[in-house]
């Protein structure tokens, strides 16, 4: 029971400190669902006369989470060469169930974008902090690009997805689909099918150009290969079959029809609403 004081404690003086984080309204909202969840499963057990250890285990972890993701979230973001870190996912890993898979969710965030990660802190210091021969120059830059390309669009990508999606997009995004689409019905089509169309490892990308002011959609192969200069992803779909391929095997339409139904779109507005600003 001690436990579970301490937590609820943490819970309470956490909670105080969301009105100085500088988080936006959304993220400021998501923290605080989370929280509340937290702090609901912690009054649940203590009205419990047995506790399991499973249950300890449990909510040991999802307090871990949360501390692990304000804690990223709230620190000052000056990255120093070679130094990035994998993000902590903003949900539970079976959050986004039975779309993606907990399964998928462990071994892409963990395994795959870990490795991105890796790559990029390993380029990053051959090229800014270490002696870098003109013979493996160009190797070195390929890195940075391939894997910081890879780390940067998927901590998009974690983003862009929620267990709490509205299923359509709201407010800001929502009219400017409108006015550059004709419809949501429209964008949504034309974004599946550039999404189906990337052949073996790839991406879809939603993105904002500010000297035309235009939303647009592009097809990204890997994670570099055909980027539009001067453009902000705002929304981006990952087609790699690792994203995918545990769960649908060959069936990648089938994926990402079924990845509509766990898009954030208020982080995808937020995002629009930020790159009109800059």
């Amino acid at each position: 029971m001690s436990y579970l004081k301490e937590l609820e404690s943490w819970v309470n003086e956490v909670q105080g400190l969301l009105g100085n984080a500088k988080l936006d309204d959304n993220q400021s909202k998501l923290w605080r669902n989370q929280l509340d969840e937290l702090k609901d499963e912690v009054k649940r057990l203590k009205a419990k006369e047995v506790i399991t250890e499973k249950e300890i285990i449990s909510l040991q972890n999802k307090g871990k989470q949360i501390s692990n993701r304000f804690m990223y979230h709230n620190e000052k973001r000056v990255i120093a060469y070679g130094e990035h870190k994998l993000p902590p996912l903003p949900y539970e890993y079976n959050a986004l169930e039975p779309y993606i898979s907990e399964e998928i969710m462990r071994l892409h965030h963990d395994k795959h974008h870990q490795s991105y990660v890796d790559g990029l802190n390993r380029a990053e210091k051959r090229l800014y902090l270490e002696e870098t021969n003109k013979e493996t120059l160009k190797h070195w830059l390929r890195e940075q690009a391939f894997h910081g390309s890879g780390h940067y669009l998927h901590s998009i990508f974690w983003n862009n997805m929620t267990p709490r999606s509205t299923k359509k997009p709201v407010k800001e995004i929502k009219r400017q689909i409108e006015m550059d689409f004709g419809s949501w019905e429209q964008f949504k089509n034309k974004f599946s099918d550039v999404a189906n169309s990337v052949e073996g490892v790839g991406w879809a990308i939603l993105f904002w150009n500010p000297p035309s002011n235009r939303l647009g959609i592009q097809s990204v192969e890997k994670h570099q290969l055909f980027n539009i200069a001067d453009s902000i992803p705002l929304l981006v779909l990952d087609v790699w079959e690792h994203a995918y391929y545990l769960q649908y095997r060959t069936g990648k339409d089938k994926y990402i029809e079924n990845w509509w139904n766990i898009v954030n779109w208020n982080d995808v507005n937020q995002r629009l609403l930020n790159a009109k600003h800059l």
